[in-house]
């Protein structure tokens, strides 16, 4: 979450105008993520978030990522739901910006988590997975595999003035991926963004799932491996395969992982791993003069690349 677009009080008073959830009581921009505007709405009828949808979001997906959030809502899962104004529509614009209000969820994201909140994180992905099984909404991963050439084209000239070689490790990375991305894995509803600040926690239990902006179809086991990339790593860069072990067992007491994506596990993160690589060099390489937020490093996952593509089996995950 962060802020990048200004909301006057003047332009907040006539969005809640076309809403029936009272009269502001305060409004303060969130300063943190790095893809949307986002502000702590407080009425007098309780607590809600408003978004407005900047950069990578298209206003064109909205009513999926809306949509699904309400789905896995009446499902039983801890993420926030769209609210309807007077006129039962999910969506509205601000500035300029297409923009919504979502319910507000309790609870705090976690900088340094340990095993025990990777084990209740994955056991709410598989869950999240269960859920989507029946959800009619279809999305393609732009930021799969079909579109790293874009991202690999846009920053190769400037790469290596981050950091020496990253422009060969990335070129080197994206070919052998793409000769060797698995196909046959079983697929549907995936968050594709399940880091630590998008996992709310109260008294060392989920709470919340939030930012579903990334969602789409795609193997569900590739989520897992988006979250090994960003919980299990520490700070110095080594993996903690305790945590690993943690997360992989959340997730399997609830959906079992069948032999093809086991052996696809390594393949898989080292393909998120060069997916945040690119996202985040594009965005260190072009950064926003208006975000509050600086960018985010790129070579802590360049660093995560080279550690997967050194691994031989699954089995140095945990696996």
């Amino acid at each position: 979450m962060a802020v990048y677009t200004d909301v006057s009080f003047e332009a907040l008073s006539a969005l809640l105008e076309r809403y029936e959830i009272g009269e502001p009581m305060s409004f303060k921009g969130i300063a943190e993520g790095v893809e949307n505007s986002n502000y702590l709405l407080h009425t007098t009828t309780g607590n809600y978030i408003l978004t407005l949808y900047e950069k990578r979001v298209a206003s064109a997906d909205l009513p999926f990522f809306l949509s699904l959030m309400s789905h896995l809502a009446a499902r039983g899962l801890p993420c926030p739901v769209p609210v309807s104004d007077r006129q039962g529509g999910w969506t509205c614009t601000v500035n300029g910006r297409p923009a919504a209000i979502l319910s507000f969820l309790e609870g705090l994201s976690l900088r340094r988590p340990q095993p025990a909140h990777c084990e209740a994180a994955g056991k709410a992905l598989a869950r999240l997975h269960v859920a989507g099984q029946d959800f009619p909404g279809k999305r393609q991963n732009a930021l799969g595999p079909s579109g790293w050439h874009e991202l690999v084209s846009a920053t190769r000239a400037r790469a290596d003035s981050v950091q020496d070689g990253l422009a060969q490790l990335i070129a080197r990375s994206h070919d052998q991926l793409i000769a060797s991305w698995p196909h046959n894995l079983t697929c549907g509803i995936i968050h594709a963004d399940l880091f630590p600040d998008n996992v709310l926690f109260v008294d060392g239990a989920v709470s919340g799932l939030i930012d579903f902006y990334f969602a789409c179809n795609d193997a569900l086991a590739y989520d897992l491996a988006v979250m090994l990339n960003s919980w299990c790593f520490e700070a110095d860069g080594a993996f903690n395969v305790t945590k690993s072990k943690a997360l992989l067992k959340g997730y399997r007491s609830v959906r079992s992982l069948d032999d093809a994506e086991i052996a696809a596990m390594p393949l898989l993160c080292a393909g998120a791993a060069l997916r945040f690589t690119l996202t985040r060099l594009f965005d260190w390489l072009n950064p926003d003069p208006g975000a509050l937020v600086r960018p985010k490093d790129p070579r802590e996952f360049a660093r995560a690349l080279r550690f997967h593509q050194s691994v031989k089996s699954a089995g140095e995950y945990g696996l």
